[in-house]
């Protein structure tokens, strides 16, 4: 039994051999960035988490502190701690450190 296949069909087997190996990376693609996607959305769901479950002990400590009053200073530390942690995260997020401007072939460091 032989196959006897014309210069076209070959093409066409090619072609589409082609396309479905095409077809395939593309989905493979997809699925990565879906993945991807899916993993940051679970850390920022993540972080969320954490940063209310912070801000509940924070809010709770300082309840139990300011009902209970006693000392002027523990009440000042229990407010002034949290803010000065809070100023420093946003002064941070908020500073721009340096400018690097793309450097050419022959520029020096």
């Amino acid at each position: 039994m032989t196959i006897n296949l014309t210069p076209t069909q070959i093409l066409a087997v090619l072609g589409a051999v082609i396309a479905v190996l095409w077809i395939w990376r593309a989905s493979a693609r997809r699925a990565k960035a879906a993945a991807n996607a899916a993993r940051t959305g679970a850390r920022l769901l993540s972080l969320t988490g954490r940063v209310l479950v912070m801000a509940g002990v924070i809010v709770g400590v300082q309840w139990v502190v300011i009902t209970h009053r006693g000392d002027t200073v523990l009440l000042l530390v229990v407010l002034g701690l949290p803010a000065l942690f809070a100023a420093y995260t946003l002064t941070r997020a908020l500073t721009i450190t340096s400018y690097d401007s793309p450097r050419g072939k022959g520029d020096r460091r």
